[in-house]
C-alpha cells in the first residue's frame, strides 16, 4: 500500500529538492526512498524508474522556469521586459542550478509534453522580442544571443569562474544592459553572402 499523500508530483518535487541540495550527495532512486520514508520499489507506482524520474523533473523544471520569466515580463515591454526576465533568469537559475541543467536542453522529439514546455519558454523571449520588431528568424537569433549571454554567465556563476574582486551584480547589470543595446540596434538583416 502506497504511503498516505505520496502521488507523482510529491515524489517529482522531492527529487527536484535533492538535485538542486549542494549538499546532497546526487540523486539515486534509493536516496529519494529513504528521504520519502518509503523503500525503493513504492516510487515505482509513481515513477518509470529513473528515467521516468529525469522526465518529470525535467518537465517540471521547464514549467517552473517558463513561468518564472514569464510572470517578470508580463505587462512590460522592451528594455523593462528584458531586464526583468534576465534577473528571472538568473534568480531561478541560481536557485535551482541542479534543475536548471534541465531547462537547456532541447525538446526530444515527438515528446509532446517536453516539446509544448520548451516552447512555452521560447514564447516568453518571442513576445518580449515582438516589442524590439523581431519576428521569424531575427527573433531566433536574437532568443539564442540573449539565452547564450545570460546562460554564461549564470554557468560561470555557479561553477566558481568568477574569481575576479569586482561585483557580480555590477557585472551581470552591465551584461544586461548590454544586451538591451545589442537588441536595439538589432538590424533584422539576414545574414547572407
Amino acid at each position: 500500500m502506497p504511503r498516505a499523500g505520496l502521488d507523482t508530483t510529491v515524489v517529482i518535487e522531492r527529487a527536484a529538492e535533492m538535485l538542486d541540495d549542494p549538499r546532497g550527495e546526487g540523486l539515486s532512486l534509493a536516496a529519494l526512498a529513504t528521504s520519502l520514508g518509503v523503500k525503493t520499489p513504492s516510487l515505482y507506482k509513481h515513477v518509470d524508474g529513473m528515467p521516468g524520474l529525469q522526465r518529470g523533473m525535467m518537465l517540471r523544471a521547464k514549467a517552473t522556469f517558463g513561468a518564472a520569466i514569464g510572470g517578470a515580463a508580463i505587462g512590460r515591454s522592451r528594455e523593462d521586459a528584458i531586464v526583468a526576465m534576465s534577473f528571472a533568469y538568473r534568480a531561478w537559475a541560481l536557485a535551482h542550478p541542479g534543475q536548471y541543467a534541465l531547462t537547456v536542453r532541447a525538446p526530444v522529439e515527438g515528446d509532446a509534453e517536453d516539446e509544448a514546455a520548451s516552447t512555452a519558454i521560447v514564447d516568453v523571449i518571442f513576445a518580449v522580442l515582438a516589442g524590439y520588431g523581431l519576428r521569424g528568424s531575427d527573433a531566433v537569433d536574437a532568443t539564442r544571443f540573449l539565452r547564450s549571454a545570460i546562460h554564461g554567465f549564470v554557468a560561470l556563476e555557479t561553477s566558481g569562474g568568477f574569481g575576479l574582486p569586482v561585483d557580480l551584480e555590477r557585472s551581470f547589470e552591465r551584461l544586461v544592459g548590454s544586451v538591451v543595446t545589442a537588441l536595439s540596434n538589432w538590424t533584422g538583416a539576414e545574414a547572407g553572402g
